[in-house]
């Protein structure tokens, strides 16, 4: 997440009302989770053993709760909360602002495109054109569709990433101030679930195609003309690379890639990468040759128990 202006670290801090490391002047463009950091980005971090990853990433200010050596070029903000401070800032450059209509006039709706009734489209959403919005759909802020979409009815893009950290008394929520992109051709069955992304953008690409009930975590990013069926859980921060096949009641864990071709069985339960061009299967889930072969293998054990039985006896 840009922010509208550049800012220096001294504004930051008094903003936060927290101490820096670093020229008052080092300027400040934005802010983003570790993944998606450019030069000019906040990153936050509140744990050692991430220190080192936070301090060698490609943000330039990282907001952590503890004096460290500062890399050269970089500056810190040395906070007794950094997660706290982190959302206080979303809440700065990306607030909340409550809707009084249905179709915020602050929307933009492409030519030939149709909004059938009890949607909801928020601030500043963009819809392009020949998509077709069926009934009570809710489209969140900032949400950007490209052209030629078809979107069934109640399907939620842009709700909360699911993103917290454990306090004494409970749960905080990390704050989302990012979007949920769906590229031009895509069609989303009914009642889906698109989270946005933390800071940066959950995406859907152009050609891809989505089955009904499916939930896609926050910031995850969907290659180009891939089919997903019914049921599947795809967690946050996930890379799915084109043309890849997710059948029926699959889960995937966060931040791993699904390379170019994969296909996954259905129910499966993926937590590594996977290599291009190959099919996985079982929970959890392996190369599809492999598992089947296993699978043949466990039939045989009655047959050879009862051949070593008869052994015995002889």
């Amino acid at each position: 997440m840009k922010f509208h202006k550049p800012h220096t670290l001294a504004e930051i801090a008094k903003l936060i009302d927290c101490e820096f490391v670093g020229d008052a002047n080092f300027p400040v463009l934005g802010m983003n989770e570790i993944h998606v950091v450019t030069s000019g980005d906040i990153v936050f971090v509140d744990h050692p053993k991430y220190y080192d990853k936070a301090l060698e990433s490609a943000a330039t200010i990282v907001l952590i709760n503890k004096k460290v050596d500062c890399p050269e070029g970089k500056a810190l903000l040395i906070s007794d909360d950094p997660f706290r401070d982190f959302n206080k800032l979303t809440d700065i450059y990306k607030p909340f602002i409550a809707s009084k209509t249905s179709i915020s006039n602050t929307a933009v709706i492409g030519a030939n495109t149709t909004i059938q009734p009890n949607c909801f489209i928020g601030h500043n959403v963009t819809i392009g054109n020949n998509c077709i919005i069926h009934a009570n759909v809710s489209i969140y802020d900032d949400s950007v569709i490209g052209d030629n979409v078809t979107i069934h009815a109640g399907t939620v893009l842009g709700a909360n990433a699911f993103y917290y950290k454990k306090r004494a008394d409970g749960y905080d929520r990390l704050k989302s101030g990012g979007r949920v992109v769906i590229e031009n051709n895509v069609d989303i069955g009914a009642a889906c679930t698109i989270d946005r992304g933390v800071t940066a953008d959950t995406r859907i690409g152009e050609g891809s195609k989505l089955d009904n009930q499916i939930q896609i975590g926050h910031d995850t990013v969907l290659g180009k003309h891939c089919l997903i069926a019914s049921q599947t859980g795809i967690a946050g921060c996930v890379v799915v690379e084109d043309n890849v096949t997710i059948w029926g009641q699959v889960g995937v864990k966060s931040g791993i890639t699904i390379a170019k071709g994969t296909e996954i069985f259905a129910q499966s339960g993926l937590g590594h990468s996977t290599d291009e061009n190959k099919a996985y299967f079982g929970s959890p889930a392996f190369e599809a040759r492999e598992k089947f072969k296993e699978m043949a293998y466990i039939k045989k054990i009655p047959e050879i128990l009862q051949q070593l039985k008869n052994q015995k006896k002889r």
